[in-house]
């Protein structure tokens, strides 16, 4: 598809640096992101501590990293692609939005010969580790919390790398984890 073509189905772009804290009351917001643990694991974040979300090739998730995710926003980190798929750990934004350096890089995986560097297509959010839980918590556990049944990743047809989650379903996601962990002891 030619780069005209696919700015055509994109949705308007917007001046670079914008929203991600404009219009906000300071409040954090809360997200979830996937990631194949083959490609990227919560352990690998936990070993790098800090790491660029790169690679997002889907326009509504990269209109939320550019356009919504600010510094300090809470991050549920989720392994997908795998069995079983579970809520493995927690991270922060510690970055404002800025282009995704391997859309320009011929020969990394995450190339887009589409994109051009004056008008960057792609996004990314530095994410920084703040915890690994104890016992992942599996899809079928999060279904059956009464608090989780309007969360975004248990919706079906839910397919985004990159969601929002409410404060109070981040919330109940720590205290399931909390919980988790306390069985797991006993």
């Amino acid at each position: 598809m030619t780069k005209a073509a696919r700015a055509a189905r994109a949705p308007a772009r917007r001046p670079a640096a914008r929203k991600a804290s404009a219009g906000r009351s300071g409040a954090r917001r809360c997200w979830l992101v996937k990631s194949d643990p083959e490609s990227y694991a919560i352990a690998d974040l936990e070993r790098d501590g800090t790491t660029g979300w790169d690679g997002v090739r889907n326009y509504q998730a990269r209109n939320t990293l550019r356009d919504e995710m600010a510094m300090g926003d809470r991050v549920l980190f989720y392994h997908s692609g795998v069995e079983p798929m579970a809520i493995v750990g927690r991270c922060e934004v510690a970055s404002r939005p800025r282009p995704d350096e391997t859309a320009f890089r011929r020969g990394h995986e995450h190339f887009d010969p589409d994109s051009d560097p004056a008008e960057p297509t792609w996004w990314l959010v530095d994410l920084r580790h703040v915890e690994t839980f104890a016992v992942p918590l599996v899809r079928e556990r999060l279904a059956r919390e009464p608090a989780l049944r309007g969360m975004v990743l248990l919706q079906r047809g839910s397919r985004l790398s990159v969601q929002p989650v409410s404060p109070a379903e981040y919330d109940a996601v720590l205290a399931l984890a909390r919980r988790a962990a306390r069985e797991r002891a006993t």
